[in-house]
């Protein structure tokens, strides 16, 4: 089962990769880091669009990865089949063509036109905190503010 973080806030970012720096940082300094939990607070699912879909575009995804498959199979076909050439090869790429035409746009038809676009997913949160347990709480604050001394991070 799930359970929440527990510990002491001893910093709290921006970015996940400043969590991480500010971790990195402990751990260089032989602070005890097996206690050490990041939670991303707040949490939200970001899509970000990536662009339109259309016909053509579907088909030609199809089209491509049905050819990877279908030329995996012919090849594996050709190799277990005495004397039999490229027709395997090519028998499997034409009917993986086909295959991946017809699934790829049976699926797009599915949509009925509700989802005409790409777009990539990803959970992100509002900001990170880094907690550890009690009795290491003040070395760590120490150590994070030091770092909060030096030269922020760039990208």
């Amino acid at each position: 089962m799930p359970t929440l973080p527990d510990g002491w806030p001893i910093g709290s970012y921006d970015t996940y990769r400043e969590a991480q720096r500010a971790v990195d940082h402990l751990a260089d300094h032989e602070f005890p880091v097996q206690g050490i939990t990041i939670v991303g607070v707040e949490p939200m699912l970001v899509e970000r669009v990536a662009g339109r879909l259309t016909w053509r575009r579907v088909l030609g995804a199809g089209a491509a990865s049905g050819a990877w498959l279908g030329l995996f199979v012919g090849l594996l076909l050709s190799l277990f089949t005495a004397g039999a050439g490229l027709t395997p090869i090519l028998i499997g790429l034409v009917s993986g063509v086909g295959f991946g035409l017809a699934s790829a746009a049976f699926r797009y038809a599915g949509t009925k036109g509700q989802r005409d676009f790409v777009s990539h997913s990803q959970l992100v949160a509002r900001r990170y905190d880094v907690l550890c347990q009690p009795r290491t709480a003040e070395h760590g604050r120490d150590l994070l503010a030091a770092l909060a001394m030096k030269a922020p991070l760039t990208a």
